[in-house]
């Protein structure tokens, strides 16, 4: 299941993978009942997840709604952390992600937007580094493994920071490697030699530590927040989360 998952999401273009996965991937939850894990987001209960990446991470993928570790660790940072399941928000959703779009949809305290240039799943065909917005359009700006691919990170911050109004916030996440700066070279554009630099043949950069600083440099006020380590062991185990992922939190500068 892993070499099938790890080849799949390597070579299968990204918006067929968001059309189609989900009916072939829910038929695994039929062999993994159980109840050693369980989602955050669905709150289905299985005796292991779905491993998941080109290079396989075990116990990752909720077979049920498709939530990753990250995922079910930013559900549970809204639900403890933010007023987002309560109080009434305009939301900009960049690229949503599938385990999140029918539930954010069914949210009555939400005005709830999805855009993106190439994803079937938003409504809004957009590019962000020119959002489709007025100033102050928004209480809430979710943009989630983005801005490793676009043209200008920076650039696209500057657009986020715009459209959110003043008071907004945000939660912008990016994978971040173990180095002290990210990793940004134009030149390469040959895909096999973008995924050798930049571990994904449609990324143009590699963030490193300096991430929340590097775009803080847009406007936007970046902090990093470890709010996993803040969790008891126990339900990190449980719901199978991220133990070094860091929420990425954004407010309008």
């Amino acid at each position: 299941m892993k070499a099938v998952i790890s080849w799949t999401i390597r070579y299968i273009p990204r918006k067929y993978l968001q059309l189609f996965s989900h009916f072939f991937l829910r038929l695994a939850a039929v062999f993994y009942r159980g109840n050693t894990v369980q989602c955050t987001i669905c709150e289905r209960s299985f005796r292991k997840f779905l491993p998941y990446g080109r290079v396989g991470r075990d116990n990752a993928l909720c077979p049920n709604c498709l939530g990753l570790e990250r995922h079910r660790l930013m559900w549970l940072f809204l639900k403890q952390k933010t007023d987002f399941f309560k109080s009434p928000l305009k939301v900009l959703h960049i690229a949503p992600e599938l385990c999140f779009l029918d539930r954010f949809e069914a949210m009555d305290n939400l005005e709830y937007i999805t855009g993106d240039l190439e994803s079937p799943l938003a409504k809004i065909k957009m590019d962000i580094h020119q959002i489709p917005f007025p100033d102050n359009s928004f209480d809430v700006v979710f943009c989630n493994h983005v801005l490793e691919h676009v043209k200008s990170d920076i650039d696209a911050c500057k657009e986020i920071n715009r459209v959110l109004k003043p008071g907004g916030w945000g939660i912008l996440q990016s994978p971040v490697y173990d180095l002290d700066k990210t990793l940004e070279y134009p030149s390469i554009t040959d895909p096999v030699e973008r995924e050798r630099v930049f571990g994904q043949r449609d990324h143009v950069r590699k963030y490193g530590k300096d991430y929340a600083s590097r775009l803080s440099a847009s406007g936007l006020i970046v902090s990093e927040n470890s709010f996993v380590k803040t969790l008891d062991k126990e339900l990190v185990k449980k719901h199978a989360l991220p133990e070094n992922e860091m929420i990425f939190f954004c407010q309008k500068g």
